[in-house]
């Protein structure tokens, strides 16, 4: 069989594309989380924005082969290769494992020198990567026939452990999904207002918001990814106020505990057996940042929290987050 689609086939072959490109965390760019994403590199099997799509043709197709979801010719082994990844989540579960401290992912208004590097770490270099899974003949295997790339990180990574293990002491046991919906009554910073920011930090993996210019009462509506360790500890986040020429002052932290979402998903399984219903609480008390009580809750077969904080160590400020677990086989 020709490595092409057949006559009447590249229409079904589209349909699950597009199909797959609508599950939840494709719907924002792997590299950036900017929205809708278009493009794809077909051989690492995530989904990109156009920005990011620029950064990715610069690595050379020998390690990011960059096609169109909707205008370019896909090969049944382009989409099948796609679809055994799992999605941008699962990808970043991997390429994404070992972030260091100090370093972002870039964000939908992110220049294009910040896109570049965290892009060549991230695939290039393999930086963020377990070191057994790295290929170090990346740099000289152009003739590599594709899609070999992904599939030899991700057959390494599935040999290595097959429970999802990344190292002797890091295994994930699903994504969450965090969803910072606005600030309230934030502190002033600079002369009037604030630039404010968030960074949530889940064990070694930091993940940060835009920056909303001169506003005590931000809206952000946006949705970050982090990969939750089996030790997973609380969700640390921490509001900054973004300045030019000098350190960025902090403007208060909160922790937030994952238990009750975390231990009521698992218990209830496949949440898409149930009707909307609460599985679990997590209880406002004198040591926690809590405003109300938070419950959580199984809304159109997806197990979600929403949490109002009221940040701790700063005179004052409210900030609104909406958690979603996704587990790995999601």
């Amino acid at each position: 069989m020709s490595n092409r689609f057949e006559l009447g086939r590249p229409a079904w072959g589209k349909r699950r594309l597009k199909d797959f490109l609508l599950q939840m965390d494709n719907r924002i760019c792997a590299d950036c989380g900017s929205p809708e994403p278009k493009w794809a590199s077909a051989n690492i099997g995530v989904f990109i924005c156009l920005k990011c799509c620029g950064v990715h043709r610069s690595l050379g197709t020998h390690i990011s082969k960059v096609l169109s979801v909707a205008l370019d010719d896909w090969s049944e082994d382009e989409i099948d290769a796609m679809i055994e990844v799992g999605g941008n989540a699962s990808a970043n579960s991997i390429y994404e494992a070992f972030i260091p401290e100090g370093i972002s992912k870039p964000r939908p208004d992110s220049n294009h020198d910040e896109r570049s590097r965290f892009i060549r770490s991230k695939y290039e270099l393999q930086e963020f990567l377990k070191p057994s899974l790295r290929i170090s003949s990346m740099s000289s295997g152009r003739s590599m026939k594709q899609p070999s790339f992904s599939r030899r990180i991700m057959d390494s990574f599935r040999s290595s452990n097959s429970s999802q293990k990344l190292d002797g002491m890091v295994e994930f046991i699903g994504m969450l999904k965090v969803k910072v919906v606005k600030g309230t009554n934030l502190a002033i910073r600079d002369m009037l207002s604030s630039d404010p920011y968030i960074i949530l930090k889940l064990g070694e993996q930091t993940v940060q918001t835009s920056v909303i210019r001169s506003n005590l009462n931000p809206i952000w509506n946006e949705e970050l990814m982090l990969s939750v360790p089996q030790q997973y500890g609380s969700l640390k986040l921490q509001v900054y106020d973004h300045d030019t020429f000098s350190a960025d002052d902090i403007m208060g932290e909160a922790e937030i505990d994952l238990q009750p979402l975390i231990t009521s998903a698992m218990a209830f399984g496949d949440p898409g057996m149930f009707g909307n219903m609460q599985i679990g609480k997590w209880l406002k008390s004198h040591d926690n940042a809590l405003i109300e009580d938070s419950t959580v809750n199984i809304v159109g077969g997806k197990v979600k929290q929403d949490i109002s904080l009221k940040l701790q160590n700063v005179e004052s400020g409210e900030i609104y987050i909406e958690l979603e677990w996704m587990p790995l086989d999601q």
